[in-house]
């Protein structure tokens, strides 16, 4: 358990600047385009109690994105949740190295890839995720967006892969950049004003559960993540 929560937490620290929004694909909200990019929006009701969790998705080459949304379904150029909050651009030249990695399982090896996958592209791998997951039922806790969007960063080999739905959103919370200050607000805003009504009205009773409530929703993840390997989807 240590070793492999240690390994996510120096995935994420290891990280400069230059490794994300190098790219030679413009980015264009205003269309919903987000070539190489981790996209994220928040959810409804989740994220207006816990703002760092919400809804992700993974861009093609085009800037299109893709998302897991509910039972074997995967949207694409139709973001689930609404317009893109934050983002994370790769340098698939650097950072992503396709050709020959294993697929990873929350840090462990289970599948080569079949011989020549030297010649596949960045589309192509986020087609092989989409299929896969057109077979995968949806389910908020234990196989959801996050697990989508691993998926393919681990067929990517994206830093050399092993990533979850834990270091995942670790790495959106810390690196994400702000589409615009209007998406901030309208992220934040939400839980702002939920604090602020519940603090008038509850008091000490509403911080107790609201620190309940994010401590049973980030520990479900923790341990099915790191403890029980097989209770969280990728």
């Amino acid at each position: 358990m240590g070793e492999n929560a240690g390994k996510g937490n120096e995935m994420i620290m290891m990280f400069d600047e230059e490794d994300f929004g190098v790219s030679k694909q413009q980015i264009d909200p205003r269309r919903s385009r987000f070539p190489h990019c981790i996209v994220w929006t928040p959810l409804p009701v989740i994220s207006w109690l816990i703002p760092f969790i919400g809804h992700v998705g993974i861009c093609r080459e085009d800037g299109v994105i893709l998302d897991f949304a509910g039972p074997n379904f995967v949207c694409v150029d139709n973001f689930a949740f609404g317009a893109v909050s934050r983002y994370i651009q790769i340098n698939k030249d650097k950072d992503c190295f396709i050709s020959l990695l294993p697929t990873f399982i929350n840090g462990d090896q289970y599948k080569e890839d079949e011989p020549g996958t030297d010649a596949l592209a960045w589309d192509d791998a986020l087609l092989k995720g989409t299929q896969e997951f057109q077979h995968h039922s949806y389910s908020l806790f234990t196989c959801n967006c996050h697990s989508f969007v691993a998926n393919n960063l681990n067929r990517l080999g994206f830093h050399s892969g092993g990533w979850n739905v834990v270091n995942l959103a670790t790495l959106i919370f810390l690196k994400g950049q702000w589409v615009s200050t209007g998406a901030m607000v309208r992220s934040y805003l939400p839980f702002v004003v939920v604090c602020g009504f519940g603090l008038i009205f509850g008091g000490m009773t509403f911080l107790t559960f609201l620190a309940f409530f994010t401590s049973l929703l980030v520990g479900w993840f923790l341990l099915g993540t790191y403890c029980f390997k097989d209770l969280i989807q990728l």
